[in-house]
């Protein structure tokens, strides 16, 4: 049985995490660490986990070696901690954004800081499997890309050669992405109902798309009143004449045996383009298109806190372990909700 501890396990992300691993049948949870909260019960933080588990939250000095250490804090802390923990995962598993660029100047110019661990920066396999997955089975490092990084690249990765390098991306997240201790604009007064456009330009996660698929990126971001989810809007314009055929080829050769990237391209029906509604608590991203002349749109949806985030740190571990990919991670999502 493989050992995994999560450090961070306070928040929405060590939470599904704790979820995740708890009914994974290849992985005992063997130490839960917070910095907030040593002490205290899993449960009384996390209630969807009562009568799950007895565990409580252990303090960062008792942390232990395991096989593979999970990292849920938050951007810009991580990069401190980091090196003072990494030798006690075989494997380690980061969903912070601290290590997700391979450049320190890049780093700087999205995150308002100077990175304090430049020297682990490049070292780290990007952790996401349909595109990197190779890399992720046989890395001691892993680094998970932001919610909306995945979507709009699993959106987006299809057209590299079919379209032109500039990508417009409009992305719509709810409020659980701004985390567990998000400030006074997240509370519920300020939050419910409201569409905030909280990045009219230059959203971080715009990099990490870039360095993935290649295009020239621009990316903007709103908060929309759901507490899950994550959508992408890309705009793109195409580099040929191409058929709407041909386009859904491309997705199909990209994702014919991928487990948990589903197309969702329909011309009728309520549910014919992704809609993160009806993938939340799932592993899935579903991935669509919409073609008009040369105006290519492409669409992404998953649940941010699972693909988008645990579910995804849960997919490489069964990667980097030798485990079957989907293992623990069957849940297809509600419907209606």
């Amino acid at each position: 049985m493989i050992r995994a501890s999560v450090l961070g396990a306070t928040g929405y992300l060590g939470g599904e995490l704790l979820r995740l691993l708890l009914g994974h049948p290849g992985v005992t949870v063997a130490q839960a660490i917070s910095t907030r909260l040593p002490g205290r019960r899993v449960d009384a933080v996390h209630p969807n986990l009562r009568a799950v588990t007895d565990l409580s939250f252990g303090a960062l000095d008792d942390l232990a070696d395991c096989d593979v250490l999970l990292l849920a804090t938050p951007h810009r802390a991580t990069m401190e901690l980091l090196p003072t923990v990494m030798a006690r995962g075989r494997a380690v598993i980061d969903m912070s954004g601290d290590f997700r660029l391979a450049d320190a100047s890049a780093y700087a110019a999205y995150y308002d800081t100077e990175h304090t661990a430049p020297n682990l920066l490049g070292t780290f396999a990007p952790g996401l499997p349909e595109l990197y997955r190779d890399d992720v089975a046989k890395a001691d490092l892993i680094s998970v890309p932001g919610c909306s990084a995945a979507a709009a690249t699993l959106a987006l990765a299809p057209l590299r050669g079919l379209v032109r390098p500039e990508v417009q991306i409009d992305a719509r997240t709810g409020s659980s992405g701004s985390g567990a201790s998000a400030g006074d604009a997240n509370t519920h007064a300020e939050r419910s109902g409201a569409l905030r456009v909280f990045a009219p330009a230059r959203h971080r996660h715009e990099a990490e798309v870039a360095a993935h698929t290649g295009l020239t990126v621009r990316m903007t971001a709103t908060g929309t009143p759901a507490v899950r989810g994550v959508q992408v809007v890309c705009h793109a314009t195409a580099a040929g004449e191409i058929t709407e055929r041909e386009l859904r080829a491309a997705y199909r050769a990209a994702y014919a045996d991928e487990p948990f990237v589903r197309i969702v391209a329909h011309r009728r029906g309520a549910h014919r383009l992704p809609d993160p509604r009806i993938l939340l608590g799932s592993n899935f991203c579903d991935v669509g298109f919409a073609l008009d002349g040369d105006r290519i749109t492409a669409i992404g949806a998953l649940d941010n806190l699972v693909k988008g985030g645990a579910g995804a740190a849960v997919q490489c571990l069964n990667l980097r372990l030798g485990l079957p990919e989907s293992l623990g991670l069957g849940f297809p999502g509600l419907h209606p909700l």
